[in-house]
């Protein structure tokens, strides 16, 4: 994940997305944290930065980082979130690894806030993301970051509207917002 290519990448999926000063900002899956320095840098010290993972040994190193406000061990079907709590909630490179997409989808757009935004990305294509999977065997070897069609459709029984899909060479990103106000 900290290679200099996949961090360029990174860079411009979240610089591209417009991050204001001051946005609160949920990172699912933040692992060792390495989007959180990106994520300060856009929302400032105004902002509020929250990493959760499942991992206690990832939240460790992400925690040395720094730069969030705060990080949470939990599982991102059941975050010990407030509702509405969220502008931004990003899932870098996670989404595959959910065992429920559906009920973590329900969960996640329960913590957006009626304006905010969801962001499914990742460094590599959807093709390219489910080719490592398949190939690292084992208890990965069946995460796959769903098609076009039904991603679309988990995100609608969630509550969440997509407005934008890139699914290309070197990354995949899927937008989506509440369809209603909360």
């Amino acid at each position: 994940m900290e290679r200099p290519e996949t961090l360029a990448r990174l860079t411009d999926i979240i610089t591209g997305l417009g991050l204001s000063s001051g946005a609160r900002v949920l990172d699912v899956g933040c692992g060792t944290g390495v989007l959180f320095a990106l994520l300060r840098s856009c929302i400032g010290d105004k902002g509020l930065l929250i990493g959760l993972d499942v991992s206690r040994r990832m939240l460790d190193y992400a925690v040395a980082r720094g730069d969030a406000d705060l990080c949470i061990q939990a599982d991102a079907e059941n975050p010990p979130l407030c509702d509405r709590m969220f502008d931004w909630i990003i899932c870098n490179a996670v989404l595959p690894h959910f065992t429920d997409k559906a009920a973590t989808l329900r969960a996640l757009c329960r913590c957006l806030a009626p304006h905010g935004t969801l962001v499914i990305c990742h460094a590599n294509s959807r093709e390219m993301i489910n080719a490592i999977h398949r190939r690292a065997g084992g208890a990965v070897a069946d995460d796959r970051l769903p098609d076009p069609a039904t991603l679309t459709t988990l995100l609608l029984q969630s509550g969440l509207s997509p407005v934008h899909t890139l699914d290309g060479i070197d990354r995949y990103v899927m937008i989506a917002r509440p369809m209603i106000a909360r």
